[in-house]
């Protein structure tokens, strides 16, 4: 896991390519497509890291279950033990404070990624229903809102 963190931090801060080409010098100069491959590439490889260690409990009411990439977009799912609450209940009461929390938590976390066009989606559903609550899709510009 160490090792690939590494190589992630490398080819996000550094700029390695992943091609045998010459590497340009500024971020301006990479053809817009090998950088887009190139992040959909980083994307899976963390994917298929994180995703050997789920599921995931993280409290008594969220469990981490899947993990996946759409191109450079890293989606996680949880599951929400709801109790007594309906689905439709959790959506309107919870979903402003689960927003911000979600939001504050990837842009202190997840910046390198996000710096990187990797955008970061989380998806709740109901453990219960298994039907969708909230799906939160996070990039820079929303980090960069909170700042001001």
């Amino acid at each position: 896991m160490k090792h690939l963190f590494l190589l992630l931090s490398l080819l996000l801060i550094g700029g390695v390519s992943l091609s045998a080409e010459p590497t340009p010098t500024r971020v301006d100069e990479f053809p817009k497509d090998q950088m887009q491959s190139q992040n959909t590439t980083i994307a899976r490889m963390f994917v298929e890291e994180i995703a050997k260690n789920l599921p995931h409990k993280i409290d008594n009411y969220t469990e981490f279950v899947k993990i996946h990439n759409e191109g450079s977009n890293i989606i996680y799912t949880f599951e929400i033990k709801t109790g007594a609450k309906s689905d439709e209940s959790v959506r309107k009461e919870d979903r402003s404070r689960m927003y911000r929390a979600v939001k504050n938590g990837i842009c202190q976390s997840s910046m390198k990624f996000l710096e990187a066009n990797i955008n970061i989606s989380y998806i709740y559903i109901s453990a219960s229903s298994k039907k969708d609550l909230f799906r939160f899709d996070i990039t820079q510009k929303d980090c960069v809102k909170m700042a001001n």
